[in-house]
């Protein structure tokens, strides 16, 4: 995993800074976002999909830590994150008015949603059973994780207020 050491280094920074961000514009748009059904539930997620970054990528840095408990520890925070955030999901594909025009991208975002999610699990799989070279999966599920924050901040802070 020492190979591997800046890039979790890297990563605990980026999703932290962006985490915190994530907050600011939350608060900024509090009255707003609770004043539809289904944004609230949009905000979780995106703080989640940040939040299993920076978790996964802290317990990488770990020192001495065997593979298999590295992959445990992925698998059971990717299966976690994929649970609460299809639970979220489904909840904003309720709360969503069915004749809203932005009812497709909501698809488009449950698609990233589950990708991210579930390229966690794989990468803990892999790492449980093969070593480090599953770590290469956790390389798409970060960039998968950042886009749908990003997607999400932007309807949060800038779409929000349209």
């Amino acid at each position: 995993m020492n190979d591997w050491q800046n890039f979790f280094v890297a990563e605990v920074g980026a999703s932290a800074a962006l985490l915190g961000l994530l907050f600011v514009s939350i608060s900024i748009n509090l009255s707003k976002i609770l004043s539809f059904r289904a944004l609230p539930n949009r905000a979780f997620g995106a703080l989640l999909a940040l939040l299993a970054v920076l978790v996964v990528s802290s317990l990488s840095l770990t020192p001495g830590q065997p593979m298999p408990i590295v992959g445990l520890e992925v698998m059971v925070i990717g299966v976690c994150a994929w649970a609460a955030i299809t639970l979220f999901d489904v909840d904003v594909w309720r709360n969503t008015d069915k004749d809203a025009d932005h009812r497709p991208r909501l698809i488009v975002l449950s698609a990233i949603d589950q990708v991210a999610t579930l390229l966690y699990v794989v990468a803990g799989a892999v790492i449980f059973k093969n070593g480090v070279v599953g770590v290469y999966w956790l390389v798409p599920a970060f960039l998968f994780s950042f886009v749908k924050a990003t997607m999400d901040a932007w309807v949060l802070l800038i779409e929000i207020n349209r």
